[in-house]
């Protein structure tokens, strides 16, 4: 990881425009060297699993700079600690890249590979007021199962499922 892949994920992550959907924004980024330890946590996080569940970038070809990221992780339960049985698939996009179909792009092929390794349905979870995140759940054919408050904590989100095509 470089010094500007590193600016950019603090550009996205301190966000107020971005992090406001996430968790209310209280993993917002106030220092550029958050972003090297953000960056350590996930791989930390994510390294048991052996590449299934992850965060990644979304680097489109023409510009060579990451969008955002998209991310595969099981869905924390109502501790907003422990990792439940249920798949969240999720998108965090720069404002300069909301638009271009990235987000869609991106998770279509991360649940494509989930649902050829077995998966039977995955999950999105979005604030209330996050049309941008609606619409990408529904352009990848997810079914709005309403509001839901078994993950994170309790939190209530909009909550979308996807089943494996059969």
């Amino acid at each position: 990881m470089n010094e500007t892949d590193l600016d950019r994920i603090y550009d996205i992550y301190s966000r107020d425009e971005v992090m406001r959907w996430l968790g209310g924004g209280s993993g917002r980024m106030t220092d550029p060297a958050q972003a090297a330890e953000r960056v350590r946590s996930w791989r930390d996080r994510y390294a048991p699993y052996r590449d299934r569940y992850g965060l990644w970038a979304i680097e489109p070809r023409a510009t060579g700079r990451a969008a955002g990221s998209v991310l595969l992780k099981p869905l924390p339960g109502r501790d907003g600690v422990t990792p439940t049985d249920d798949i969240e698939i999720g998108w965090h996009l720069h404002p300069d890249s909301w638009g271009h179909g990235y987000a869609t792009e991106a998770a279509r092929a991360v649940l494509d590979r989930e649902f050829a390794g077995g998966a039977r349905q995955v999950y999105a979870v979005v604030m209330a007021g996050n049309e941008a995140s609606t619409a990408v759940a529904r352009r990848l054919g997810m079914t709005h199962l309403g509001v839901r408050t078994g993950w994170y904590a309790g939190a209530e989100l909009e909550t979308f499922v996807l089943s494996r095509p059969d």
